[in-house]
């Protein structure tokens, strides 16, 4: 107990997932909202960090304000904005074919993607929760054409009040099937994430906790990079998993909920 409270009071920014550690579905998880009050209260930083790629950050920040939680901008990250920043970085110019939603294409045009329907140079896939049969089968001939293959996050399955939905790794497992032809995942736990999260928010690479429910993505982030990883059991991951899963995380909580009180004692 007195381990989980130090590791709580020694961490200056919390990067904390959504789905599965904040709410489930339409439903805030009990003493979510209260441990962003008491990180707020104790002069502490919190980032949300959500891997699903289905919507822009702008749509989650609205989300969350109907959900009783106002952030500002800055405070919300996806990793389809490190996916755009990413391609503007890497491929300034490239013509980009989305497997995406009509949210992430229009934030990836808004920040300079050029989107194309025909020879592109890039493929990228996201939690697309459009998918259609047309997609898949046009992503699978632009990648044996040559084009890079790129996708947003790896995620197998994303976590919903009536169960769980196929992810972007799913819908990439099935590209990958039939090509042979294996993605560069963004997002968490990958360096691309922690690094722009370092650029973003100037915090110290050893004072930020990455706090979720799933030891391959939230928790590797952490632990993998030079943070820290707290795991939630509020989702994905029980009790049994964590213990003996490859990817250990520094301390295991019950909930936000538990969290925020262990950091106001």
């Amino acid at each position: 107990m007195e381990n989980r409270k130090r590791l709580l009071a020694e961490t200056e920014l919390f990067v904390l997932d959504m789905d599965g550690t904040f709410y489930l579905g339409n439903r805030v998880l009990d003493g979510a909202l209260a441990f962003i009050e008491t990180v707020r209260q104790s002069g502490r930083r919190f980032l949300f960090f959500t891997n699903n790629s289905s919507k822009s950050s702008a749509l989650y920040v609205e989300k969350l304000r109907r959900m009783g939680c106002c952030i500002r901008k800055e405070e919300i990250m996806t990793s389809g904005d490190v996916t755009a920043a990413y391609l503007n970085f890497w491929y300034p110019k490239a013509h980009v074919y989305l497997v995406g939603t009509k949210s992430l294409e229009k934030d990836f045009a808004e920040k300079g993607i050029q989107l194309v329907q025909t020879a592109p140079d890039v493929v990228v896939v996201s939690f697309d929760v459009s998918l259609t049969y047309e997609k898949l089968e046009r992503a699978c001939a632009f990648i044996r054409q040559g084009a890079v293959f790129l996708a947003t996050h790896l995620d197998i399955n994303c976590p919903t009040e009536q169960g769980m939905l196929p992810d972007c790794g799913a819908i990439c497992a099935a590209i990958s099937l039939s090509t042979g032809v294996q993605p560069r995942f963004l997002g968490k736990p990958f360096p691309e994430t922690v690094e722009m999260i370092l650029r973003l928010t100037g915090a110290e690479r050893s004072r930020i906790a990455f706090v979720g429910d799933r030891l391959y993505t939230d928790i590797a982030a952490g632990v993998k990079n030079g943070a820290r990883g707290f795991l939630v059991l509020t989702g994905e991951t029980s009790w049994d998993e964590a213990w003996h899963g490859e990817v250990k995380p520094d301390a295991v909580y019950e909930s936000l909920g538990e969290m925020g009180k262990l950091l106001g004692r």
